[in-house]
């Protein structure tokens, strides 16, 4: 301060490494209202020592090397730009992004990007259940695994419920066969490409349990995966893009109207 300037006013610091310091006010929007004054204090604590730490590092640094303070303040503002785009970008993709993502447009982006989608592992619609050695043996479960008709996939349901340590029965879903057969006699099969090609039921059993398959349909590792494996995938890649789109629209549209206000000149 200037020589005969009044201090009883300054502010006060809360820390200070070497000719810096840290205020009070410098920490302003950190803490947020309603939380416990516990909290608030450890908060406090926490960014100060961090600042401490870094101050230190810059301190040292200045002493080892010379800095180009015209490189530091160019960079500076470019993290401050990126900052404040990023921040506005955000806003404005919230404000106008649409998440409905129709069946025809999931349809029409898997069709022209096929090549986009292999699989990573081999993968089935099936039936499979694993029931301990002493279940009951009341039904048929050959007969009702293949079974089409409700009633009798009811009734595969029902005594699986109460009998079976696993098993899935939605022969409409994608699953992954290592996943299935993780843990059972068919994991120590050699070649699983083979097996699934000339497969389309099987028994067999440990010491513990008897295990039933039935393969409805597979797809084997780098086939094209089908739709109902990849929608998800789909759908966050739409989603995406349109995100990118609108951060793009969003430049174009401020770059227009500043060009149309005459808000800018290249001299």
């Amino acid at each position: 301060k200037n020589e005969g300037e009044s201090t009883e006013n300054a502010p006060k610091p809360i820390a200070r490494v070497n000719n810096s310091f840290l205020y009070a006010s410098d920490l302003e929007g950190l803490i947020a209202s309603g939380i416990s004054a516990k909290d608030s204090a450890n908060l406090a604590e926490a960014y100060t020592n961090n600042w401490i730490r870094k101050q230190l590092l810059i301190d040292e640094a200045s002493t080892q090397i010379e800095f180009d303070e015209a490189e530091i303040q160019r960079k500076i503002l470019d993290y401050r730009y990126s900052l404040i785009a990023y921040e506005y970008k955000s806003f404005y993709i919230n404000q106008n992004l649409s998440m409905e993502v129709t069946e025809e447009e999931i349809q029409s982006y898997y069709d022209n990007n096929l090549d986009n989608f292999p699989l990573r592992q081999n993968i089935i619609r099936g039936r499979f259940i694993r029931l301990p050695n002493d279940a009951p043996p009341t039904v048929n479960i050959r007969s009702l695994i293949y079974s089409s008709r409700d009633e009798r996939i009811e009734e595969l349901r029902k005594y699986c419920f109460e009998n079976a340590l696993m098993y899935s029965l939605e022969d409409s879903v994608w699953i992954n066969f290592d996943d299935i057969i993780k843990n059972t006699p068919l994991a120590e099969v050699p070649n699983k490409v083979d097996f699934l090609k000339r497969t389309k039921y099987t028994e067999s059993n440990d010491e513990t349990s008897k295990y039933y398959l039935m393969i409805k349909e597979y797809k084997k590792t780098d086939d094209i995966a089908p739709l109902e494996v990849v929608r998800d995938q789909i759908v966050d890649i739409i989603i995406n893009k349109r995100k990118v789109e609108l951060a793009r629209n969003l430049e174009k549209e401020v770059y227009d109207k500043a060009v149309q206000t005459n808000a800018f000149e290249i001299y």
